[in-house]
């Protein structure tokens, strides 16, 4: 299953257009507040010009990319932690993505009504993250007088002092108007933490939804919206979300045209999608052959027999060795008998960490 991740934002901010255009599929968007109800899903290839090289020189009778699921979720309005707007039940679908994009108006245009009546990024970022705050005070409230309890039994068990020391701190940061994932937790705290779904403890992604002016240099709005990203350490994307719909509907060649009219070397979209799987910390790596060139999607750090069971349990479980080489080198060596020759095709074994864009095959004995 691949990594989601959740849009959110207040009503009638672009989430829907923007979503549109990543997926090509047809999302309603529309001019009015909670258009999107129920949450529209849509699993997009991850852009890579590697793989495209690769599958150049190898030439396979069928390629498989890696992909992302993005997930659309309704407009969440001031007071959604207590029923407004159309409620938790948004809510609840943030909680079961890893990681947000937070599209933020940075546009003005009489045509396109904003909820809040003027468009104010800042107050429009505040009013998102202080309801997403909210809920998971609500969860880690209610998990404090259980887990005080069970602490102080004369029973209380190690986990038991675990979960109070974590509810505590999640409580300090949260009651201090800061996200969860702001904690300083320990490692046996974060077990913890997970389990209570907290939706501030995901990563979050700003994205700057622009006109065709604001793309290149910005405009006034995203310069609040950098400056509020750094502060948290976050990350902000310029899109024109208007302008992702019209190149989504192009055909690849007018695509090509289109941006290079526009001074662009890749739609916008492209950079959405990998500052997203930086934001998740994963990687590539590549199996490649003469039936098949795939893209495999892991979290950065990952040992080879774990990248291995990302294709089956059994690879992992299995596991002997891994024949490994960088895929720069095949491109800088012209082909896979050129990398064996220059001596850089070497064999890894269990404590081996994958690179991004390894090309790898797994031996395996089960």
């Amino acid at each position: 299953m691949p990594l989601n991740c959740g849009i959110v934002g207040l009503p009638n901010v672009g989430k829907s257009t923007i979503f549109n255009a990543l997926t090509a599929s047809k999302a309603a968007a529309a001019n009015y507040p909670f258009c999107t109800i129920d949450p529209n899903v849509g699993i997009v290839p991850v852009p890579d010009t590697r793989m495209d090289r690769i599958v150049t020189m190898v030439k396979p009778h069928s390629i498989v990319p890696t992909t992302m699921e993005f997930v659309d979720i309704a407009g969440i309005v001031e007071g959604a932690s207590k029923g407004e707007g159309l409620g938790n039940q948004f809510l609840s679908h943030i909680r079961q993505t890893d990681a947000i994009l937070h599209v933020v108006r940075c546009f003005s245009d009489p045509e396109v009504i904003h909820v809040a009546g003027g468009v104010n990024p800042i107050h429009d970022i505040d009013i998102i993250n202080t309801e997403l705050l909210l809920a998971d005070l609500d969860t880690v409230e209610k998990r404090l007088n259980k887990a005080e309890k069970a602490a102080k039994s004369n029973a209380a068990t190690a986990a038991a002092k675990t979960e109070l020391s974590t509810i505590q701190k999640l409580l300090e940061v949260l009651n201090a108007g800061k996200p969860a994932r702001t904690a300083d937790l320990e490692d046996s705290e974060k077990l913890v933490a997970r389990d209570l779904f907290l939706i501030t403890m995901k990563p979050q992604l700003y994205v700057a939804n622009v006109d065709e002016d604001g793309i290149a240099d910005g405009n006034d709005f995203t310069k609040l919206v950098e400056q509020r990203a750094a502060e948290e350490g976050s990350e902000v994307v310029r899109i024109c979300g208007a302008m992702e719909a019209e190149i989504a509907q192009l055909e690849p060649a007018e695509r090509t045209e289109f941006l290079e009219a526009a001074g662009l070397e890749e739609p916008g979209l492209n950079r959405l999608i990998h500052a997203a799987y930086r934001l998740l910390g994963l990687i590539t790596y590549f199996t490649s052959g003469v039936q098949e060139v795939r893209a495999w999607t892991i979290k950065r750090g990952t040992k080879a027999p774990g990248a291995a069971g990302v294709i089956h349990s059994d690879f992992e479980r299995g596991f002997i060795k891994a024949d490994c080489y960088a895929c720069e080198d095949l491109f800088r060596l012209g082909s896979e008998q050129a990398v064996k020759e220059a001596g850089l095709l070497r064999s890894e074994g269990k404590e081996y960490v994958v690179k991004d864009g390894d090309i790898l095959f797994f031996k395996f004995n089960v």
